[in-house]
């Protein structure tokens, strides 16, 4: 792996979560009645906080409360990882890797037994080309069940796309519990590059390469959340201009 292909790893990464925080922020601006909000965000706000309970127990931090789902949010309390400083970034990031699995679970699970068809992602975001793939693919989606041969049970499947995105990104007490570590990690990465050590190279390559797949996976799902967006960006730019 090289510096180019580790550094757009990571903006992948960060583009998932742009696009999860301003998604989340325009339906929470543009749902005037709040129950439909709600609705809209009870499915990605349950497993986001499963995504946390399931990173507390990977890194032996006690769990003392979870709150699936409330007005606020959810919630999950819990004591210190076993595992310092790290256990915190896999607690706090869970989420963000744990959605996209989850719908990819979905897709199969739409596509296997609901009659759905679902032209592949790529496996990874390593070049410009992939990216435009991405958008040809989404595009395609579309068109293959809504238009080529109408599915319903699309139109559930983009339901739980738009809900699950909306809570992909880490919130901002996440990202808090989770800033060091991944400080230290990505210090420790870029060190790991510079000092062209085989073994070292190979090892965080293999690293990188499963968080890749994760996050390609996020931001095809945030695109085709983006897309079912649309009609609102432009409502609230016509309200912004008028």
């Amino acid at each position: 792996m090289d510096s180019a292909g580790y550094f757009l790893i990571i903006a992948t990464g960060i583009v998932v979560i742009f696009i999860s925080l301003a998604l989340d922020f325009l339906w929470a601006r543009c749902i005037p009645v709040r129950f439909f909000y709600y609705f809209l965000r009870a499915p990605g706000v349950v497993v986001h906080e499963c995504a946390h309970v399931l990173g507390c127990l990977i890194t032996g931090a006690k769990i003392q409360k979870v709150v699936l789902f409330s007005k606020g949010g959810g919630s999950v309390t819990y004591n210190p990882p076993a595992i310092p400083v790290l256990g915190n970034v896999v607690i706090s990031t869970a989420p963000l890797f744990g959605i996209p699995l989850v719908l990819a679970f979905c897709t199969w699970l739409f596509s296997t037994y609901l009659g759905c068809v679902f032209p592949a992602l790529p496996l990874a975001i390593d070049s410009p080309d992939t990216v435009i793939l991405t958008g040809g693919t989404i595009l395609a989606t579309f068109t293959q069940n809504l238009v080529v041969q109408f599915n319903a049970w699309f139109l559930f499947y983009l339901y739980l796309v738009l809900s699950l995105i909306l809570s992909a990104a880490p919130s901002m007490q996440d990202m808090k519990n989770a800033t060091i570590g991944c400080c230290i990690l990505a210090i420790t990465s870029i060190l790991v590059l510079w000092s062209q050590y085989p073994l070292a190279i190979s090892i965080l390559s293999e690293i990188m390469r499963i968080i890749g797949r994760g996050f390609a996976l996020g931001l095809g799902f945030g695109l085709v959340a983006l897309v079912l967006s649309s009609p609102l960006i432009v409502i609230c730019l016509h309200r912004h201009t008028a």
